[in-house]
């Protein structure tokens, strides 16, 4: 299990290059979610074993920066069912800070075009998840 400690936060963006480089992001962008005011609340109701929610997203993001087949899943039904479980209350706002974190994580970890890509498709699927999320309402 990867984690983040000041020592990981304070190095020198590099390349995001591998497997480890994605879980290294996963893992630090969660832990300023689970921690966040806003966003925090609906990720720990949600999550129940983060390990495992830890390593999905670590094959998602592989999957989307280096094409390596490994996610299976539909992301956009599980957020709708959070949307639903807690009373249609996921906002704009959310998604905004989820970015805004996404973002900050990113530019202290690592730099190129593989983290300008995972800022480039979180950006759009933020746009297109809360579109849906919005028309299943």
């Amino acid at each position: 299990m990867l984690t983040t400690d000041k020592k990981t936060m304070d190095a020198k963006p590099k390349e995001i290059e591998d497997r480890n480089d994605v879980g290294l992001l996963v893992h630090s962008f969660y832990a300023r979610v689970r921690q966040d005011e806003l966003i925090g609340p609906i990720f720990n109701n949600a999550i129940h074993d983060w390990d495992e929610h830890l390593e999905k997203l670590t094959d998602f993001w592989e999957t989307n920066l280096f094409f390596q087949r490994k996610y299976k899943g539909n992301p956009l039904k599980k957020h709708q069912e959070v949307d639903e479980n807690i009373n249609h209350g996921i906002t704009q706002e959310h998604f905004g800070r989820w970015l805004q974190i996404w973002f900050q994580t990113i530019d202290e970890l690592f730099t190129g075009e593989r983290a300008n890509q995972a800022k480039h498709r979180a950006r759009n699927m933020s746009t297109f998840m809360f579109i849906k999320i919005f028309q299943n309402r």
